[in-house]
């Protein structure tokens, strides 16, 4: 990712196609460690392709990726199943009570505001 990432920096530095060495000159200009494989494979795979055209086209595939909504189907569940609802509840305040009594160890005698 690292090395994507400053490819699209020479990109938008006005290098129309950036180099090997202009990839590296970017990388060890913030310390990081990359391999002369990754570079050259992105390289490759970029070679004579429109830079706006990849990010159309990466930009489609995203969209086509499901996200989230883990949420909304686990608190949906226990509606949809009919008698079992008290249970839920019951756990959620045991949670509760666990919660408060780790809050009041996290204290340790001292206020960070005094």
């Amino acid at each position: 990712m690292k090395v994507v990432a400053a490819f699209l920096l020479a990109v938008l530095s006005g290098k129309a196609s950036p180099t090997s060495a202009d990839i590296k000159d970017i990388l060890g200009s913030v310390g990081a460690e990359t391999e002369d494989s990754q570079i050259e494979l992105l390289l490759k795979e970029v070679k004579g392709k429109d830079l706006t055209e990849l990010i159309a086209a990466g930009r489609e595939k995203l969209a086509s990726v499901p996200s989230g909504g883990g949420g909304v189907a686990m608190s949906s569940a226990p509606s949809a199943g009919g008698g079992g609802g008290g249970a839920p509840a019951a756990e959620s305040k045991k949670e509760e009570k666990k919660e408060e009594k780790e809050e009041s160890d996290d204290d340790m005698g001292f206020s960070l505001f005094e």
